[in-house]
């Protein structure tokens, strides 16, 4: 085991220990908080697939987080409530789109393909946002969350806390048997050369394409899970400022790397919340935070290239 995989590890286990530490202290008010890094962290996770190993720079990424919860919400808003269902259509139908606009962007690179995701993304947020039925703009309320016929209680901010630090978990080890596997090395392959990846016999478009809408479908399930955490749904969560935040995510926890989607949902979210809300910090910095976080990024992604996974100890690359 590297010392970079045994301070993974201890992460993963100071999240497993946060519901008793809460509840000892009596502040369920982190218990919600970490809930929702992980499920970002999920969806960083997907997207870290296609552009940390993939090298495909998506804007559209939010597309999926928005259809994984409309599928929870509009399937709750006409009565069904089957989890399972729920979140099966969730990940099938992020996959199905994930395949469609796939099969068109993945064709290009660079500037071409950034704005091809970017403008399908845009397509459903206006989507959302034109269906009164579903609350358009305004968004709709989670009637109620996914039940799982007594299996395990949503509402249970506990059992809830750990059905997503399971789902984050093994989000991490299949991503990185992925990215271990022959697949992942065909994949790493045509992000560093597609020329020479051609030139033996291989074509880039079946595996970016596979890659793509395994992408998709996990963050189809990061949909589901964040309308389940905010009991609550809009089309903002399919907005492109959404997709930069997931990419910024990647990009600051460490691009290409194990523990890097996490590092960089919690910092980001974590930071915000903070510079929100901490009541030692001046007025002045609560009431302009954005500023504030903005300049505390731009400082770590200029002294931590290799983002905030590069500081971790062991080897310099994964």
């Amino acid at each position: 085991m590297t010392s970079r995989t045994a301070t993974l590890m201890a992460i993963l286990l100071l999240l497993a220990a946060v519901p008793p530490v809460a509840a000892y202290f009596a502040e369920p008010f982190y218990l919600d908080l970490l809930r929702r890094v992980m499920i970002f962290a999920i969806a960083a996770i997907s997207l870290n697939l296609i552009l940390g190993y993939g090298g495909m720079v998506s804007f559209g990424h939010a597309a999926y987080l928005g259809i994984g919860a409309y599928a929870v919400g509009v399937l709750s808003h006409h009565g069904i409530d089957n989890g399972w269902l729920q979140w099966g259509v969730a990940i099938g139908a992020s996959a199905l789109v994930a395949a469609a606009i796939g099969s068109i962007s993945v064709r290009t690179s660079g500037i071409y393909f950034i704005m091809i995701t970017l403008a399908f993304t845009q397509m459903l947020y206006y989507l959302g946002v034109s269906i009164a039925e579903y609350g358009g703009d305004d968004g709709m309320r989670l009637k109620v969350r996914s039940q799982f016929s007594g299996l395990i209680d949503l509402n249970d901010p506990t059992a809830f806390y750990y059905l997503v630090f399971a789902i984050l978990v093994l989000s991490l080890f299949l991503t990185r048997r992925i990215v271990d596997s022959r697949f992942g090395l065909v994949l790493r392959a045509t992000r560093s050369n597609e020329a020479r990846t051609r030139a033996i016999g291989l074509s880039p478009y079946p595996f970016r394409l596979t890659a793509f809408i395994l992408s998709g479908a996990l963050c189809g399930l990061a949909g589901a899970l964040l309308a389940n955490q905010t009991a609550f749904l809009t089309p903002e969560f399919m907005n492109w400022t959404r997709s930069g935040e997931l990419m910024f995510m990647v990009i600051l926890g460490g691009i290409a790397t194990t523990a890097g989607p996490l590092l960089g949902a919690a910092g980001l979210l974590l930071l915000e919340d903070t510079l929100q809300g901490w009541s030692v910090l001046p007025k002045w910095v609560q009431e302009h935070w954005q500023l504030y976080l903005g300049v505390i990024l731009v400082l770590v992604v200029l002294y931590a290239r290799r983002g905030l996974a590069g500081l971790l100890p062991g080897d310099k690359h994964e």
